[in-house]
């Protein structure tokens, strides 16, 4: 089980732009493993992390970025909560792996890392 005290406490030891990067590349974990992994618990688990990497990120964030953040979580719980069912149906895979690809880019972009 995953101490999420100590990963918070981690996490928040970043500056922000890092922080973002971090989500970033959690959401571009749950994109490849929609598509390729056999173990579905690893999306659910990746999907709980974005959850908290973005509440722990959101509140330091300037008001644009909190609402596109805010606006990314609402979505990632929706897939969350839907997950189990869709797990089994590849076109609901491949659909959750298109749209944390896009999540993670955008997480990238308001990080400034990329450019």
């Amino acid at each position: 089980m995953i101490d999420r005290e100590k990963l918070r406490q981690r996490f928040l030891r970043d500056a922000l732009p890092v922080r973002l990067g971090n989500l970033s590349a959690t959401l571009g974990r749950i994109s490849s493993n929609a598509r390729e992994s056999k173990d579905q618990s690893i999306v659910g688990n990746l999907l709980d992390e974005a959850k908290h990497l973005i509440e722990w990120t959101a509140a330091d964030a300037d008001i644009t970025t909190a609402a596109e953040l805010v606006e990314m979580q609402r979505l990632i719980a929706l897939w969350q909560r839907a997950w189990d069912s869709s797990a089994i149906n590849r076109s609901q895979r491949i659909l959750l792996a298109a749209q944390a690809k896009s999540w993670s880019d955008k997480a990238l972009d308001l990080s400034g890392l990329a450019g």
